[in-house]
């Protein structure tokens, strides 16, 4: 590869983690090309395009959640994915990185190694083959040569289903510890004036509406057996922002709404436990010492295809520390009555309370990659990929 030559690198996002990662890969990759130009291109979201791409088409065509939507829309999304091929191949970048999203990222990616066998593929974020369908990793092999993973038992799910090479980089939340964890008298002592309780009923529209009902009956139970008083935060995604505060103000207990991430990380450092849906969530809670009651309720297409998945566990949390502490209540036991006598349990300084928050002690061991950053690791092995141009 000519180092007189601009370092052509393709980004495919799909949602707004994909765009948050691809955003700090892009910063990495120029810190790290020594006074080499960085040329950027793909698809991506606000935050790659802060960064200076330009998206070849509005990220929110592809940002579609449920089998349902996916359906209704697969038109559009089947033409999305042969134009973003079409771009790969007609720019012939040093390397093309995919990013999560893999319904939309895989079928670009076996395409262009269908048309471009040269380009070398990475793809950032494994698709959770250690839960279902792990045949998924042995055909990865075919057009992914690197797979950066973002937990860190992954690398050896990989290398035990047959997948590609894979490299654990770090979760990105590593590098907003600082934005997490309290500062000194920032969190008061349990007892010491008003329960400061969250309540994060997910991202996305159809999950909050599945666990608007559950989770406002939940705590107005736990209003009326709690013997003091309540701060209820709900940290709101800004695009849902109107949405949910229509759908909260029936509550018995109504939440404070916050907005935007500065908030909604200052309510996680005064926060003495949560209700929270599953998802990222759940570790970002953990890496806060927040202890929390998980619940999460699927649609019947969905439910029927989740019955595939072979972890004991779907919080994300309790997976990378190899253990439990954090009870969940799926489907049908996402009850309000349930959820009210588990969140009682944390609230008070008791057994359960104390085991998370030793087992959240135990996280930073588990998810340490030393003195490299995620963002920096990432853009290193892309790098690399790209010197291993595929003949």
């Amino acid at each position: 590869m000519n180092e007189d030559k601009p370092f052509r690198v393709y980004l495919v996002a799909g949602e707004e983690s994909g765009d948050q990662l691809g955003a700090g890969l892009m910063r990495a990759l120029r810190a790290g090309a020594g006074g080499r130009e960085v040329v950027v291109s793909g698809v991506g979201g606000e935050r790659m395009a802060q960064e200076g791409l330009a998206s070849l088409f509005p990220m929110s065509d592809i940002s579609l959640m449920g089998i349902a939507a996916v359906i209704a829309q697969l038109p559009r999304v089947v033409s999305r994915v042969y134009q973003t091929v079409a771009d790969v191949v007609a720019q012939a970048p040093d390397v093309v990185v995919i990013i999560d999203s893999p319904d939309f990222t895989h079928a670009v990616a076996k395409r262009v190694r269908r048309r471009a066998p040269a380009i070398p593929i990475v793809n950032y974020v494994s698709p959770s083959v250690w839960a279902w369908r792990p045949g998924r990793a042995k055909a990865m092999r075919s057009y992914v040569d690197h797979v950066l993973a973002l937990l860190p038992f992954e690398p050896a799910a990989h290398e035990r289903l047959g997948g590609p090479p894979c490299t654990y980089v770090g979760h990105p939340l590593i590098e907003r510890l600082d934005m997490l964890r309290p500062a000194s008298g920032e969190r008061r002592a349990l007892g010491d004036g008003p329960l400061e309780l969250l309540v994060l009923p997910g991202s996305r529209r159809s999950e909050i509406t599945r666990l608007s009902e559950p989770f406002g009956e939940a705590l107005g139970r736990l209003r009326d057996s709690y013997p003091g008083e309540i701060a209820l935060t709900l940290p709101a995604v800004p695009h849902l922002a109107d949405e949910i505060t229509a759908l909260t103000a029936s509550w018995p207990l109504v939440p404070k709404i916050v907005r935007g991430e500065e908030e909604k990380f200052a309510a996680f450092r005064r926060a003495h436990a949560a209700l929270a849906a599953s998802g990222t969530v759940t570790l970002e809670l953990a890496l806060s010492g927040v202890p929390m009651v998980v619940a999460y309720r699927v649609g019947r297409l969905e439910l029927m295809l989740r019955r595939l998945v072979t972890v004991d566990t779907i919080v994300l949390a309790n997976l990378v520390m190899g253990e439990k502490p954090i009870r969940e209540f799926i489907q049908e036991d996402c009850e309000p009555e349930k959820l009210a006598a588990a969140l009682a349990q944390i609230t008070g300084e008791g057994a359960e309370r104390a085991a998370q928050v030793e087992a959240f002690a135990r996280l930073d061991a588990v998810m340490s990659i030393g003195e490299e950053s995620p963002s920096g690791r990432s853009a290193r092995i892309v790098a690399e990929t790209a010197l291993l141009r595929r003949r």
